[in-house]
């Protein structure tokens, strides 16, 4: 192989990951939209203080731990769990949002730019 077969090759290749990707998007963006049809900045913010509201409710938690100078009982590091895992699934969601954001899976009403004319 010469380097021009090598580089005819690699450029091959990534016009089929550009198209492979292209398709992934598309996919994304059709499923996507029948189930989240309308995002803005509110209910984007929306999302994140409730996100941040579950990491205050485990934080709250996690500090009362021990604050009567006893071992915490099972019942409390069992609410403290279930409060971690509330605050992780939402955070995981909220990441999982913005990185379909990034990718272009999903529009934000607000970041909607009109093209002008000259």
């Amino acid at each position: 192989m010469t380097a021009n077969d090598d580089y005819r090759s690699l450029m091959e290749q990534q016009h089929f990951l550009d198209e492979i990707e292209q398709g992934i998007r598309f996919a994304n963006r059709e499923i996507i939209h029948k189930y989240v049809p309308e995002l803005s900045r509110d209910n984007i913010l929306a999302l994140a203080v409730a996100v941040g509201k579950l990491r205050a409710r485990y934080l709250e938690a996690a500090f009362r731990l021990g604050m009567d100078g006893r071992s915490p009982k099972r019942t409390v590091i069992k609410e403290l769990a279930q409060l971690r895992l509330m605050y992780e699934e939402a955070r995981n969601a909220f990441d999982a949002l913005l990185d379909a954001i990034q990718k272009g899976y999903v529009n934000v009403q607000d970041f909607a730019v009109e093209k002008k004319l000259p």
